[in-house]
């Protein structure tokens, strides 16, 4: 089966928000959106000419300032029904796992690897900083019950990342007390 293109549909539903310039899309990319979905500059200009050609989304130079010009799009009506036939597919496969860290302690056979400890340390400061920084976003965006209301699908993915991160870090705390002398 051919891999769907989901960086298509992730972009619908950011212009189903609200109309973006391509630069807007790529900081969403490097923010929350980020957070769950990565893709980088050079994938997100090509789709967005793709999708235009297409009809799902259509774009409109504005003037920024005295002289800069910025192109900003929207979905179209054909766009809307796109992304709305997306939303209602049923997921067939869990997504793939690209875990470096997994990979490194994988092929460590020995518990006392000379590297095996600086791992897990370091890998233990990137998650606290990940769920430092995922608690934050959640107090911004959603300390008030009412915003969750208004964005309730974007509040339960932000709570599915804060525990995520608390599981993942729960587990490498209690595997870094298996390790030989620190």
């Amino acid at each position: 089966m051919a891999q769907k293109n989901t960086l298509r549909y992730v972009i619908l539903g950011l212009l189903s928000k609200e109309p973006m310039a391509g630069y807007d899309i790529k900081k969403a990319f490097e923010g929350e959106i980020g957070d769950f979905w990565y893709s980088n500059h050079s994938q997100i200009y090509p789709e967005l000419n793709r999708m235009e050609q297409e009809g799902l989304i259509s774009g409109h130079e504005e003037i920024v300032g005295s002289k800069l010009t910025k192109k900003k799009y929207s979905i179209t009506d054909s766009g809307t029904v796109i992304f709305g036939e997306w939303l209602s597919e049923s997921l067939n496969a869990l997504p793939p796992t690209r875990d470096e860290f997994a990979m490194k302690v994988y092929f460590m056979d020995s518990a006392d690897h000379p590297l095996l400890v600086t791992l897990f340390e370091e890998e233990i400061v990137r998650h606290e900083e990940k769920l430092a920084y995922l608690e934050a976003r959640w107090q911004a965006l959603f300390a008030h019950g009412d915003s969750q209301q208004h964005h309730f699908g974007h509040a339960l993915i932000l709570e599915r990342a804060i525990h995520r991160e608390k599981d993942h870090l729960a587990w490498l705390h209690e595997a870094y007390k298996r390790l030989p002398v620190k």
